[in-house]
């Protein structure tokens, strides 16, 4: 198998079928939760098919160098961006396009490089490989251009694609890829993926994660804890536990700073809403914020199950709203006062 890939065995094992067969589609989509490891499995192929690891590696997203160019462009004005499209080139055969700007979008811009580098042929070898990595966050007319590439790729070129939902894709792009799914990675698979990277506070980031190593290794559990805060007093203030005056300190706040992204506080939130109904239903020992457990469940016999479907589909509505850069404070001040409304009477 791949190299310092953990995980999704039976994934691999095709990918690296296809390399030794040497019968490689042209269009592969990767489909898994964000975290799960897609864009690392598709370095290791690149690596492997096109030599020079270490410049494939480069272009890790997670690299602080990295991240650093993409938050420093989140600052550049529309216009900069569209002048210059984000793309990371570290070996000549192998080309990323991640999401770019402050809403985490494939650009049309992005697209159209795309197409004009497919032309060119290989430096080395005989192929080459782009990765669109997070293509769900492409809108319709970067999606339609990418559609222009894969009705008539160059026979050299091999693209990946890679989604948290295929649904979220156009029909015509899904039907024209390769599909493989990725899930969570079992427990003793992300244990011996902790042990491998040395990760510190293990037991923590595990239950956090969730069986996705991407998480574990990247997840700051000081901002995290600091997010955890302003969501539990989000929850109390909903549920009526407490008043709203109590969770407006924290929504200021939130308001206020220009580096925080609603996403991130929306993900604490599942991970709240998702402990609350396991301890609803008994289920304990499956709760990922251990440490906050006795507070956990106080919270969870105040509310009732229909309360935790509507909380969590009301998220699900934020979420989906994010790419229309929404007002942080206000959309989360709204989502209390909606489910204060919808507060069930205290569970026995």
């Amino acid at each position: 198998m791949f190299e310092n890939f953990h995980g999704n065995a039976q994934v691999a094992g095709s990918l690296e079928q296809m390399i030794r067969q040497e019968r490689i589609p042209q269009t592969l989509l990767l489909i898994g939760p964000e975290g799960v490891g897609k864009a690392t499995l598709v370095r290791r192929f690149a690596a492997r098919l096109l030599g020079n690891a270490e410049a494939v590696e480069r272009d890790d997203l997670s690299l602080e160098p990295n991240q650093a160019i993409i938050g420093e462009r989140e600052k550049w004005p529309s216009e900069r961006r569209v002048e210059d499209p984000l793309l990371f080139n570290s070996h000549p055969d192998f080309v990323t396009f991640p999401p770019d700007g402050p809403l985490r979008q494939i650009s049309i811009q992005q697209m159209r490089v795309l197409k004009e580098r497919a032309q060119f042929k290989p430096l080395r070898g005989r192929w080459r490989v782009f990765l669109i990595d997070q293509l769900d966050r492409a809108n319709e007319h970067a999606a339609n251009s990418l559609l222009k590439v894969l009705e008539e790729p160059p026979d050299h070129l091999i693209v990946f694609l890679t989604a948290q939902n295929m649904y979220d894709l156009l029909p015509t792009i899904r039907s024209r890829s390769i599909m493989l799914h990725l899930t969570a990675l079992a427990p003793e698979e992300m244990l011996a993926f902790a042990l491998e990277r040395g990760i510190a506070q293990t037991d923590r980031r595990l239950a956090l994660a969730c069986g996705l190593p991407g998480a574990a290794l990247s997840l700051d559990l000081e901002a995290y804890d600091k997010r955890r805060a302003a969501m539990l007093a989000l929850l109390d203030a909903a549920s009526g536990q407490s008043d709203f005056s109590t969770w407006a300190r924290y929504s200021e706040a939130i308001a206020a700073s220009r580096t925080e992204k609603l996403d991130g506080y929306l993900k604490v939130l599942y991970v709240l809403l998702e402990d609350l109904l396991q301890l609803q239903h008994g289920a304990a020992a499956r709760v990922r914020n251990r440490d906050l457990e006795a507070r956990l469940e106080k919270l969870a016999r105040a509310v009732s199950f229909p309360w935790l479907k509507k909380a969590a589909e009301k998220v699900d509505e934020l979420h989906s709203l994010l790419r229309r850069n929404i007002q942080k404070g206000i959309a989360l001040d709204a989502l209390v006062l909606e489910l204060r409304r919808a507060t069930s009477s205290p569970r026995p």
